[in-house]
This record gives C-alpha cells, structure tokens and sequence, in this order.
C-alpha cells in the first residue's frame, strides 16, 4: 500500500482530535465505566476509523463522517436512557448481588455468566481474601465488584482493636429514584408508602416527584431533592 506520509499525519491529528472532542462531549463516565455496550461500540469505531486512516482512498472527511456517526448513536442512547428510566436496565445492564448477608446467591452468579473462581478473584483484588468476610458483593454494570465487608472485616479491623458487636451491616435500599417510587425496594425496606410519606414529611417534602433520590440505610432515609424543600 503506497500512503502518502502528509496525508497519514494529517487523517492521525484529525482523528485524534475529533476523538478527543468527542469524549469531552460524552462525558466522563464514557472513559470510566465502560459497559458491554461501550465495548462493543469503542471496538467497531476503532475498527472503522483504523481502517479508513490506512486506506489511501479514504479522505479526511469519511473519517470525521465515521466519528461524527457513532458519537451521535451514543449520544442519542445517553439521553434515550436518561428520559426513559425503563431503558436504562436494557441498555444499561444493572447491577447483580452475587453475595447476600454473607452467603452466595449462585443464582445470581449463574445468571451472571461468574464462576466461584472468579468471584475469588474478584473479592481478593478488593482486598478480602476469604468469602467469610464478604457480607454483600455487588458485581456493578461496568464488570467490577463492589464489597462491603462484615462488621468484624471492616477496616480498620474491629478484631484488632477488640471491638465486639453483633451487628451487621445493611446493604442501602434506594426506595426513590428520579421523582419515582421503588415498589419493590419499599417492601425490602419493610416500609409502607405510608411510612415513607410520613417520613418525607418530617423532611419537608409534600410528593415523591419532589425527590430525586432517596435510600434507607441503617434505620435512617437519607433525600436528596431536585431543590430545597419547602418548610
């Protein structure tokens, strides 16, 4: 393949700069959580832009054509999944507790194509080196795990320090989520609507469309609203 060298320079700066622009468009999240979907998408746009640059026929202009195209896609996704929250699962994925009140649920892990050995894995590179000290783990949309330890694992190290309790921690329960009602994480909760109204009350706020996100943690709701409560 006879490419011209002024021409290969040029179709790199442009590249990388319309993929450095694009980035900044998309967000932050794009670099740091990359989802099965940003996987698939960031492999076929590297594709298509790798061989336009090395193919002496393409121009300057398909290049940018190529980018202009799947940054809209994206972006286009991004705002589907914002303004539709029931998209957001689908394209998304959502998170998947693959250990629950120290025990492993191996349907969840099952279903999450995760294997004992690489559940191992994954807890050891958080820094716990035994299932025995894992009260919830939480394989996230991205492929990492998220652990929150037992009581007597927790750091620093209540055994350490003799430090003795009964209690264990409780995995927060969002009960509200963009102005809209968890049904199902209300009753894990062991809340009525009520309840949670009476409590939302107490906090100064008169409907649920008022929250932006609320989660029972340890006995207690935390709100956060999409502006200062009326009192």
């Amino acid at each position: 393949m006879n490419l011209n060298v002024g021409q290969l320079t040029t179709e790199l700066i442009v590249g990388f700069l319309a993929l450095f622009i694009l980035t900044k468009i998309l967000g932050k999240t794009q670099i740091s959580q990359i989802t099965p979907f940003d996987f698939i998408s960031s492999i076929f746009l590297g594709e298509l832009v790798g061989n336009a640059m090395y193919d002496d026929e393409t121009s300057v202009w398909v290049i940018l054509y190529a980018i202009l195209i799947w940054g809209s896609l994206i972006y286009i996704i991004e705002i589907v999944s914002q303004k539709f929250k029931g998209t957001r699962k689908f394209l998304e994925g959502a998170p998947t507790i693959v250990i629950r009140k120290g025990m492993i649920d191996r349907d969840m892990l099952k279903k999450s194509k995760l294997d004992i050995n690489q559940l191992q894995n994954l807890v050891r590179q958080k820094g716990y080196f035994g299932l025995k000290e894992v009260e919830y783990a939480i394989l996230e949309t991205n492929g990492t795990l998220s652990v929150m330890p037992k009581y007597e694992y927790g750091s620093p190290n209540r055994q350490d320090m003799k430090i003795y309790s009964q209690e264990q921690p409780e995995l927060p329960v969002t009960l509200i989520l963009d102005g809209e009602l968890n049904h199902d994480n209300l009753s894990t909760a062991g809340l009525s609507k009520k309840k949670l109204m009476e409590e939302l009350h107490k906090q100064g706020y008169s409907a649920i469309k008022e929250v932006v996100y609320a989660e029972m943690s340890e006995g207690e709701l935390l709100v956060m609203p999409f502006s200062k409560p009326k009192k």
